[in-house]
């Protein structure tokens, strides 16, 4: 069928439209940022049932490009790529994980991580990256002048985008602040042979000098800010309630930086919701860190205004972000899904990740956040113990390896490892080994006895 899509003006007193073709970010009228806007008609010319039996056909199979489960709801994120300018790992179709220990120690148990991370450059990024650069594929092969493809970034842009133009053939250029950004992550764009230049800044910075390189058209910019991004990211939402067989969960948690996820995953169920795939919506949770939390500013004033903030040095590096291009789309999908925003400090996400880690999760500092922030709104009676919560988990934890092992060494600043787990340097003696063995069984379960008392005092 003939489906199709554009860019259109966020301000609802504009909506002008472009070409989905068309090198554009902002408005040429009032200058706010676009979205891609589908044919919902057209797309209403197949019934819920027939997008779901399609998009269960599709999912996790050989056939290419649907086996994607970005790409399996084609139709949905971006009909105007011909199947052969497609760039795809075959992301998505990531782990929705049953935290049921985790969920026990702190009374909702019918919590669940949707592991992101379990990605091909270990980031969500990559369901993103695959959809702007297929369109830049196409937009070459239609005969545009696009020289390189550019980003600022706090890590993971820079690996999703270093490695689909690496695999599209398209040169890529990355912005990344320097010393504020892993190894791990520093590595990635470097070995897929991206231009990586690390400049002397903070991300807004990088930013600030991406917008200006990205102004001539030969450089397509290919941060948040671009919306084609999020066409691939609000599959998140269509995918976890794909899991569900189609149920809505009651709670979302997302960590917040540049807040593209929040508007994207509001974007994905706002679809299923109007082509009546579902019948009502969850609440959004944007968990932010404390040092870099310009959107919970906003939402304790009821978001009448909002002012950018020069963000802290936080664990939670790729969030590290005070002026984020996607605020008034965090904004709006906020208000629309009975949105809460709440920051998690230092010491709350570290313990959070190294909690969670210690029931079978891997949690890199970003999830950390998103875990801090829903024991907090646990506590305060937000999320029930018979709520469905899922936690969007955005990276893979070995990509933060300095993390995890200066927390359990105790050598994080601002931060008290209180569930420090070190290895045990011991003479070969049986009785020492014995008595070492009984020691750890019993401090772990002292914290099970500690997190019942906070379950009992809660409750």
């Amino acid at each position: 069928m003939n489906f199709n899509c554009r860019f259109q003006c966020i301000n609802p007193a504009c909506r002008r439209q472009y070409a989905i073709s068309e090198v554009i970010y902002n408005c040429e009228s009032c200058g706010s940022l676009l979205e891609v806007a589908h044919d919902l008609e057209a797309l209403r010319t197949r019934d819920a049932r027939q997008w779901k039996d399609l998009f269960d056909k599709r999912y996790k199979s050989a056939e290419w490009p649907y086996g994607s489960a970005v790409w399996g709801k084609k139709e949905w994120v971006c009909p105007a790529v011909d199947d052969n300018n497609v760039v795809s790992m075959y992301e998505g179709g990531t782990n929705l994980f049953w935290a049921e220990r985790f969920g026990k120690m702190i009374g909702v148990e019918d919590i669940w991580i949707k592991q992101c991370g379990n990605s091909h450059t270990g980031s969500f990024k990559d369901l993103g990256m695959t959809v702007l650069v297929s369109m830049v594929k196409q937009m070459i092969c239609d005969g545009a002048d696009i020289r390189a493809v550019a980003c600022a970034s706090t890590g993971d842009t820079s690996a999703a985008l270093a490695s689909y133009c690496a695999c599209a053939g398209i040169p890529s250029v990355v912005f990344l602040p320097k010393g504020k950004v892993s190894t791990a992550q520093l590595i990635q764009p470097i070995a897929n042979g991206a231009i990586t230049l690390c400049l002397d800044t903070d991300f807004d910075g990088c930013m600030a000098i991406v917008k200006k390189i990205t102004e001539k058209k030969q450089i397509y910019l290919a941060n948040s800010m671009n919306s084609l991004r999020i066409e691939g990211q609000k599959t998140v939402s269509v995918e976890v309630v794909q899991q569900f067989e189609w149920n809505v969960p009651d709670i979302v948690v997302i960590p917040g930086g540049n807040l593209g996820n929040v508007s994207a995953l509001g974007k994905g169920f706002l679809m299923m919701y109007e082509l009546g795939l579902v019948d009502r919506l969850p609440r959004i949770v944007c968990a932010q860190a404390a040092k870099a939390n310009p959107l919970y500013l906003s939402y304790l004033n009821g978001f009448e205004h909002f002012e950018p903030v020069a963000a802290g040095k936080t664990l939670a590096s790729a969030i590290q972000i005070g002026n984020p291009v996607s605020i008034n789309k965090a904004i709006d999908t906020l208000k629309r899904f009975d949105g809460v925003v709440e920051q998690a400090s230092e010491q709350e996400l570290a313990d959070a990740a190294a909690l969670a880690d210690m029931t079978g999760l891997f949690n890199c500092p970003h999830t950390g956040v998103a875990l801090a922030v829903t024991l907090k709104l646990v506590s305060r009676g937000i999320i029930k113990p018979e709520h469905r919560v899922v936690v969007v988990s955005t990276a893979h934890g070995l990509k933060f390896t300095g993390f995890k092992t200066g927390y359990h060494q105790g050598a994080l600043a601002e931060v008290e490892s209180n569930y420090v787990n070190q290895p045990l340097e011991l003479a070969a003696d049986t009785d020492l080994v014995r008595k070492a063995i009984d020691d750890q069984i019993a401090r772990r379960r002292a914290v099970e006895v500690d997190w019942q008392m906070w379950r009992e005092h809660r409750d």
